[in-house]
C-alpha cells in the first residue's frame, strides 16, 4: 500500500539495510522492519546526448605563393570555423519519485529480500541482483590532433637559409625548393640510387615516413591546415503526462558549436515528445479492472512516448520509449514470494518500474 511520507520516514528506521554493491542495496524482511520492506518506484528521464563536429581551417605563413611556387590553386586564405551536427542519442534511466514510495507486507516469519538502486528503486525480489538494461554507446568528446606544422617533422623540414630569411617571398622560395629536394631524395632511395641507404627495410621505413612528413609539413605552410575535433553535451528532460511540443533544448552556433537555448547566436534543437500509449491496468477474463492485492509488491505498467529532435526545419533523430510517468501501478500477491517450497522471484526494469520477469526463484 501507499505511505504518507511521516509515516515512511518512521518505518524507514527500522529496516535493515546490507550492501550489495557500490550503488545497490539489500532489504531483508525481518522482525526489526515488521516484514515491510519500502522502496521508491521511478520517474523516467531521458538523456538526448548531441555530437558536434568542429572543423578550423588555418592559411599557412605561404599562401600568397601556393600558385606560384607550387602550382596549388586551392590554397587555404582565411581562417574560418564550421560546425557540423554530428549525432543525436537518446537513452532513459530512472530516478526515485519520493511521491511514489510502497511498503510491501510479506507474512510473518519469511525472510524474503529485495534489491534496491542506491536511491531506493527496485532492482528484484529474491534475486541476488537485477537485469542490465542495455544502453546504446554513447559517443566520447575527441579533442583535435595536431596538425603537421605542430610535429617535430616541420620544425627539421626549416633550413638555416629559411630560418636566417626576412623576407617572406625569400622564404616562400626556399621552401618550395626544399620540397623538391625531398621528393628527389625519395625518388633515389625507392630507386637505389643513394649514396648512403639504410641498413635493413624498417631503417628505410622510417626514412621514407621522415622525408614525406617534412613535405607535407612545407607544403601545409603554402595549403594551411584542417584541424577537426568533436564536442558532446548531454541534455536531460523528464516529460510529463502532457509531452512536450517544440521546446528549444540547445542551439548550434556555427563558431562555438553547442550552446544554451536562450542564447540567441545559434540554430535551436527542438524537442517534442508526442504520446502515443499509456499505461493501463490488467484486466481479468470478465474486462473488470483486476483489484491491487492486499500489501503487494508494486511495479509500473509504462506509456509510451515519440522523442523527436528537429533542427533546422527536418527532424534528425527520434526514438521511442518507455515512460514510468505514463503509466499505472499495479501490484503481484507478496504471497509467492514467501512460499517455503517454492518461493518466486521478480526482476523490475530500473529505468521504468515495469515488470521484466516472474518465476521461480533461485534457491
Amino acid at each position: 500500500m501507499k505511505f504518507k511520507s511521516l509515516l515512511i520516514a518512521t518505518l524507514a528506521c527500522g529496516i535493515a539495510l546490507t550492501a550489495q554493491a557500490q550503488t545497490t542495496q539489500r532489504l531483508t524482511a525481518s522482525k526489526v522492519n515488521e516484514y515491510g520492506l519500502i522502496y521508491s518506484l521511478p520517474l523516467t528521464e531521458v538523456d538526448i546526448t548531441i555530437e558536434t563536429e568542429h572543423t578550423v581551417l588555418t592559411p599557412g605563413e605561404f599562401y600568397n605563393y601556393a600558385r606560384r611556387n607550387l602550382a596549388i590553386n586551392d590554397a587555404i586564405t582565411e581562417t574560418s570555423t564550421t560546425v557540423r551536427l554530428k549525432s543525436v542519442t537518446f537513452t532513459t534511466r530512472g530516478v526515485a519519485d519520493k511521491d511514489n514510495q510502497w511498503l510491501v507486507q510479506f507474512k510473518a516469519g519469511s525472510t524474503p529480500y529485495m534489491v534496491l538502486t542506491e536511491d531506493g528503486r527496485p532492482l528484484a525480489v529474491n534475486a541476488p541482483e537485477g537485469v542490465e538494461v542495455d544502453a546504446p554507446v554513447l559517443p566520447v568528446a575527441v579533442a583535435a590532433e595536431p596538425t603537421i606544422l605542430e610535429t617535430d617533422a616541420a620544425r627539421q623540414a626549416m633550413t638555416q637559409d629559411m630560418i636566417r630569411s626576412s623576407s617572406l617571398s625569400k622564404r616562400a622560395e626556399l621552401a618550395a625548393q626544399r620540397i623538391f629536394e625531398l621528393r628527389d631524395m625519395r625518388s633515389d632511395l625507392l630507386s637505389g640510387q643513394a649514396d648512403n641507404p639504410p641498413a635493413d627495410g624498417a631503417a628505410m621505413q622510417l626514412v621514407l615516413q621522415n622525408l614525406a612528413d617534412q613535405e607535407a609539413a612545407l607544403t601545409a605552410m603554402f595549403a594551411g591546415t584542417r584541424s577537426t575535433w568533436t564536442d558532446v553535451k548531454t541534455i536531460t528532460i523528464r516529460p510529463d503526462s502532457a509531452g512536450i511540443s517544440d521546446e528549444i533544448i540547445a542551439r548550434i552556433s556555427p563558431y562555438d558549436g553547442i550552446i544554451d537555448a536562450d542564447n540567441l547566436a545559434g540554430a535551436p534543437l527542438t524537442l517534442s515528445a508526442e504520446v502515443i500509449e499509456r499505461g493501463t491496468l490488467p484486466v481479468n477474463e470478465k474486462g473488470e479492472v483486476k483489484k491491487f492485492p492486499k500489501g503487494g509488491v508494486a511495479y509500473t505498467i509504462p506509456g509510451k512516448a515519440r522523442i523527436s529532435i528537429s533542427y533546422e526545419g527536418s527532424v534528425i533523430a527520434t526514438a521511442d520509449v518507455d515512460l514510468a510517468q505514463l503509466g499505472v501501478t499495479f501490484g503481484i500477491d507478496p504471497s509467492l514470494f514467501t512460499d517455503k517450497k517454492a518461493p518466486s522471484k521478480m526482476l523490475f526494469d530500473p529505468n521504468t518500474g515495469s515488470l521484466l520477469l516472474i518465476g521461480p526463484a533461485d534457491l
